[in-house]
């Protein structure tokens, strides 16, 4: 489009598409206390020996309050940033489809390095499941909710199926195969690194039950509609909406728990299988949900106490990496924690101290680079294959004002 000025419009566009976009703060923060509970979580998963008395009250306190909450808490945010994405490339008039093929394809080559060299598997399911959200972004909200509820629904349905085609046929379903945990003993990396090869290589899809989606894509879809509906960027107006998702979570996550203890006391049904399904109300009680509490408490937080944008800045400065920052703590640990390092096994209060120190170092890692910087490393590979273009990355230094002394 021509202006004035001359041809630019296309060449505004095209920077525009590389730089970085105006950040939420809301966002980073939320991204950066979801990275410190997955160091957390991991600590306690990779280094944790048998415990007892406080010491396992207190990784007692990390399974029921952060485990599967952190991962919940990225799940919404990753459909948070394919929503965000979309509405940038609509507004410059960008086909939003190859890049965001792209941008997985990227995330997908991230996640196979993460899973096959360190042991971690999240951001490949991630890569995975978020080619569905290409599909679904036009549809309306009401179908978006169903959708929801189909994909929570999913797994348990069938278990359910499977519990009642037992009972009628009067045979046992045999389960499916679990891959042998790889060893912990002194191994070579390389030795490591074939069983995760092996492990990797059994993940991918086997059967049609390999392609029923789980609780992580109706976090994405629910990320996508936060978007949509402009609810992280306008909390005040959505207090309502955000109190009764926070409700949600807690119900759900206490009646899990509830459940967990109760379980051993109830009689046992007639059908074997389908106690589960039941007692999870297939899908909506589970404790996972305890992420939206979360959520909606920092994001109301920050909306009618600013000042805490600023008192949880570390925690954002971090999220603005997370990708670098995520790839940083899990080779740190898998270094601290497998055979081929140094096999460290800590008590509760030792790897709790780790995961601090290894978050302190993150964030000062996070606030060094950005000040020199306007993207993490991660990031910045991330954007150059999204876009085919090689965004800026140092930030410019300020110019000099000569002083009327000199």
């Amino acid at each position: 489009m021509a202006t004035s000025g001359g041809s630019v419009g296309p060449v505004a566009t095209a920077i525009d598409a590389v730089a970085p976009p105006a950040r939420i703060a809301l966002l980073d923060i939320l991204r950066g206390l979801a990275l410190f509970g997955m160091i957390l979580v991991h600590c306690h998963q990779q280094m944790a020996p048998p415990a007892a008395g406080l010491e396992d009250l207190l990784a007692w306190g990390i399974w029921i309050f952060v485990e599967q909450k952190a991962w919940g808490t990225f799940a919404f945010l990753f459909g948070v940033g394919f929503a965000m994405l979309l509405r940038r490339a609509e507004a410059r008039g960008m086909n939003v489809t190859p890049l965001y093929l792209r941008r997985l394809a990227a995330l997908a080559v991230f996640g196979v390095v993460a899973e096959v060299g360190f042991g971690f598997h999240i951001l490949f399911e991630y890569a995975c499941w978020g080619v569905a959200l290409l599909f679904m972004r036009r549809w309306s909200t009401r179908a978006l909710l169903v959708a929801v509820a189909v994909i929570v629904c999913g797994w348990w349905v069938i278990s359910a199926i499977e519990a009642l085609h037992a009972w009628w046929t009067a045979t046992l379903i045999p389960p499916r195969g679990n891959l042998a945990a790889v060893p912990r003993t002194e191994v070579s990396y390389f030795t490591l690194l074939a069983a995760r090869w092996a492990r990797f290589l059994s993940r991918l899809p086997h059967t049609w039950r390999d392609f029923i989606p789980d609780t992580n894509l109706a976090l994405f879809v629910l990320g996508l509609l936060a978007v949509r509906h402009r609810v992280l960027e306008e909390p005040t107006r959505h207090c309502r909406a955000i109190a009764s998702w926070m409700a949600f979570g807690a119900v759900s996550w206490a009646i899990a728990w509830a459940q967990s203890f109760m379980v051993p006391t109830l009689p046992n049904l007639a059908l074997p299988g389908l106690e589960a399904p039941l007692l999870h109300a297939f899908g909506f009680v589970d404790d996972q949900w305890l992420c939206l509490t979360y959520i909606g408490a920092v994001t109301l937080l920050v909306a009618y106490r600013p000042q805490w944008t600023a008192r949880l800045a570390v925690f954002g400065q971090v999220g603005r990496m997370a990708l670098t920052n995520y790839m940083l703590q899990i080779v740190v640990l898998d270094v601290l924690t497998s055979g081929y390092g140094f096999g460290l096994r800590l008590r509760p209060y030792a790897y709790i101290s780790a995961a601090i120190l290894l978050s302190l170092f993150e964030a000062a890692f996070s606030r060094v680079w950005l000040a020199h910087f306007r993207l993490g490393p991660m990031e910045w590979i991330w954007r150059t294959v999204t876009y085919m273009r090689l965004p800026p990355l140092r930030r410019e230094s300020r110019p000099r004002v000569p002083s009327p002394y000199a």
